[in-house]
């Protein structure tokens, strides 16, 4: 059996302060619900702070993104020691990143080869676009960033590499995809690139999450497919009577 993870990636939002005091409302909710990995990814200002409130939990820490260097001169880089000093889970590749700041299959490899050499627990997004899922590009795109993407890479622990179907017209758009197509495209689609990538029982053995418009109302729907293994939440994860009833709903798979 696959343990569902619920991840919240808050992208850009909540000052420290703010972040403090959302947390201080959300644990309580979250360490009500067993049975589910939790993770919470805060913008890298505010994962110290969290991380502090976090001990004692069983609520995990993830970064936004990494560098897949050590140390040196890179400005602005967040290298994989430091995340690994305060976190569990980094979410590499996202959509968000692609689009806007030039991340690539190839530097979403370097940066997987680099969590998981580090003890990291990477979150590796893969999608499609709505010009890409219009042209019935889906397979094809999808199969070529796993392909790039885990190209080399060598998993010691099954557990420790979550992949995250986000259709990249449906973040943020309010436009989620159906529960019966997600599920189509990580079991026909994503399961298969991955035993290509490793074998058929590490296809199985990965769990692959969902995200793109997940809310407290479609949630069930999602999580009730068999290939979902709970879901990569974004604007959703910043209200608690969202984020919470998500959780929830994973818990019953």
């Amino acid at each position: 059996m696959r343990k569902p993870i619920v991840a919240g990636n808050w992208k850009m939002n909540k000052t420290i302060a703010e972040a403090r005091q959302f947390v201080a409302e959300l644990v309580p909710g979250l360490q009500a619900v067993a049975g589910v990995e939790k993770v919470l990814c805060p913008p890298f200002t505010s994962l110290m702070a969290i991380a502090a409130m976090l001990e004692g939990t069983d609520i995990r820490l993830g970064a936004q993104d990494m560098y897949w260097e050590n140390s040196g001169a890179f400005t602005s880089q967040v290298s994989p020691l430091m995340v690994k000093e305060l976190c569990q889970f980094v979410i590499i590749g996202h959509s968000e990143r692609r689009t806007y700041f030039g991340e690539t299959d190839e530097t979403v490899n370097r940066k997987l080869k680099a969590a998981l050499a580090h003890g990291l627990h990477p979150i590796m997004c893969v999608g499609e676009t709505l010009t890409e899922n219009e042209a019935n590009r889906t397979a094809e795109v999808i199969s070529r960033q796993l392909r790039v993407g885990l190209e080399g890479i060598e998993l010691k622990e099954e557990y420790k590499l979550t992949i995250a179907y986000e259709p990249v017209w449906a973040i943020g758009t309010g436009r989620a995809a159906t529960a019966d197509g997600a599920n189509k495209v990580i079991a026909e689609i994503i399961r298969p690139g991955l035993a290509r990538a490793f074998n058929q029982s590490t296809s199985q053995a990965i769990r692959v999450l969902y995200g793109g418009s997940v809310t407290a109302k479609n949630a069930a729907d999602l999580f009730g497919m068999p290939d979902i293994d709970g879901a990569l939440v974004g604007g959703a994860s910043l209200k608690l009577e969202e984020f919470i009833p998500i959780t929830r709903a994973a818990a019953q798979l």
